[in-house]
């Protein structure tokens, strides 16, 4: 039988009474192991979210180098991919631009039993694509009209929506800009589409503002992570996440793994008749 605990319907309590908000860092032992406590408890959400045929979408926004995707790869790292996938949509193609605007996302949309994370997600026509006039008015006040209307309309089809803001400050942006530069494992990360932003700040926090206005619906809030300190900024927004969809541990019980059979003579072919990978670490 499987084990069954009570319904969770509140955020998920601290594990030490020492992390305050008005700290500005955690630390790195307590960050460590209360990442690995949300995470048991997202795979128990996992379970819950594939036996109860539930479907979730979880949008990610914010500013450029806000710690979005961070916090996306801690969500789905110890899950399922069959069951958690993340859709990170590239820019559109020409047959694309021709569409429907939400008709390429929308096949990108859960199944029964499946979670998905959007690292950016539709609302790029009410950021980047107004901003940098890839679209035009027009199709920018469509967008604010239709919006919340199409949110509404996945609400009532059964799609739990849940869509998260990450806040960052102009100066940690600034920070972690220079830090991209700096590093060349991040330096990928700072795309032409980022500089250009870094210089538009003003003019992507108009767009941000306006937006709220017109999508911050009863059916589908806005929820903001202050992401100034990334690692809060994580385990703030699984510590939400979890405590927006009530569930139960279904955990299986312990599994007996069955008696291998006999090989019958099996005999495995010799190791220099494959093509093996080098030990390039032989002497370590």
């Amino acid at each position: 039988m499987a084990k069954r605990s009570k319904t969770r319907s509140r955020p998920i309590e601290p594990l030490v009474a020492d992390i305050k908000a008005e700290r500005k860092t955690i630390p790195n032992s307590v960050y460590a192991r209360e990442l690995e406590r949300l995470q048991s408890e997202l795979v128990k959400l996992q379970e819950w979210i594939k036996t109860r045929k539930l479907k979730v979408v979880v949008l990610f926004e914010g500013r450029d180098a806000a710690g979005k995707g961070g916090t996306i790869k801690r969500i789905a790292q110890r899950l399922n991919p069959r069951v958690c996938r993340i859709e990170a949509l590239a820019t559109p193609t020409e047959r694309e631009r021709t569409q429907w605007y939400f008709q390429r996302y929308v096949e990108h949309l859960p199944a029964a039993g499946e979670m998905v994370l959007f690292d950016r997600s539709w609302y790029n026509r009410a950021g980047v694509e107004r901003v940098m006039g890839f679209c035009t008015d027009d199709e920018y006040e469509e967008f604010m009209r239709s919006c919340p209307e199409f949110e509404r309309m996945l609400v009532r089809s059964g799609i739990k929506l849940i869509k998260y803001w990450f806040s960052v400050s102009d100066e940690e942006q600034e920070r972690r800009f220079h830090e991209r530069l700096a590093n060349p494992t991040k330096r990928w990360k700072l795309s032409p589409m980022d500089l250009e932003s870094r210089r538009r700040w003003v003019e992507y926090s108009r767009a941000k503002d306006v937006m709220f206005l017109h999508t911050d619906i009863k059916q589908a809030p806005w929820y903001v992570v202050e992401a100034d300190v990334k690692k809060r900024a994580r385990l703030n927004c699984i510590s939400h996440l979890l405590s927006l969809i009530p569930y139960e541990d279904l955990t299986p019980e312990p599994i007996r793994l069955p008696p291998r059979a006999p090989d019958a003579g099996y005999i495995r072919p010799p190791k220099q008749d494959q093509t093996l990978v080098p030990d390039y670490y032989e002497d370590v």
